[in-house]
């Protein structure tokens, strides 16, 4: 029997270009998904209305953040980086709130199994989500023993795993579950956040804004790992459908282009990482997509 699946995506008016190109690409290749959930801030949503159809469906951030988390003025905000405050936790910042909104969605969203495509993924070959992400067993993507002790944020994330989810000390080097196209189903993701709150006595999304430095993927994968009756559902992987670049230095279209030209025939999509300042005409001329026509169809949901 498949797990009914959806692709999750959150994003914001910064990434709207990238996210364009996603949108582009999942219309031309990707099959095998009930919806396309997109959060954004409710400050954004009018900048994304124009990318809701029947099977996507543009998301205010407000309805999966809880009451007590508000966003700070932006003129109250340093160099123009969005904060939310409250009275229980320390500010947190957009990074940390996409992360919270990611496990929200999975958690409120009506599928079984969530594919979590971040604006900076791109398809270029057919995909279907549905063979990839519904089977009995979901696949549970690692990158083994490639956190080191002296890794700056994974090591770090990795020891407040450990904390969080009151599981004994990790040794390192140890697996890392941080990529692309992952895939959440909604019974694990949820239990992991009930083992926050049993651990932290608090709700998960407090627990998490008072940690800061978290992984939501790391999270998810521990939990799985350590947890016998979870990972009996999960089928352990090495290969991601995707073609990463994680680097810092720009690539150039003639680069893009041969990543493209000499990806395996395992990989269905490419991220080249935001941060990297890569032109993303660069990108969409790479895997041969043209701009969408402004005659689409609006909807947003309430």
């Amino acid at each position: 029997m498949r797990r009914t699946v959806a692709l999750l995506t959150p994003s914001h008016r910064k990434d709207i270009d990238r996210f364009e190109l996603l949108c582009d690409s999942v219309d031309r290749h990707v099959t095998g998904y009930e919806r396309h959930y997109v959060v954004v801030n409710d400050s954004d949503a009018p900048l994304f209305a124009r990318f809701g159809s029947d099977r996507r469906v543009i998301l205010p951030g407000s309805q999966f953040l809880p009451k007590w988390l508000r966003l700070l003025p932006s003129f109250l905000s340093r160099n123009g980086r969005r904060v939310w405050w409250s009275f229980r936790t320390p500010p947190v910042h957009g990074w940390h709130v996409q992360q919270i909104l990611k496990i929200a969605g999975v958690l409120q969203l009506p599928e079984q199994r969530y594919c979590i495509a971040d604006s900076d993924n791109v398809f270029f070959r057919p995909f279907d989500v549905s063979a990839y992400a519904g089977a009995a067993k979901a696949p549970l993507y690692i990158d083994k023993g490639a956190i080191s002790a002296e890794a700056p944020l994974h090591a770090v994330w990795t020891r407040n795993c450990d904390r969080l989810l009151n599981l004994p000390e990790t040794s390192f080097p140890t697996d890392d579950y941080v990529g692309n196209l992952l895939v959440w189903d909604k019974t694990a993701a949820t239990d992991t956040m009930l083992a926050i709150e049993r651990v932290a006595g608090t709700s998960w999304q407090e627990a998490l804004c008072k940690t800061r430095a978290f992984s939501e993927y790391l999270l998810y994968g521990h939990f799985v790992r350590n947890s016998p009756a979870h990972l009996a559902v999960h089928e352990i992987t090495t290969e991601s459908p995707v073609h990463a670049y994680w680097d810092d230095a720009p690539l150039s279209a003639e680069e893009i282009v041969a990543m493209v030209e000499n990806a395996p025939p395992s990989k269905a999509a490419l991220c080249v990482e935001s941060f990297s300042n890569t032109p993303v005409s660069a990108i969409r001329d790479a895997v041969d997509l043209e701009r969408r026509t402004p005659n689409i169809r609006l909807r947003m949901a309430s």
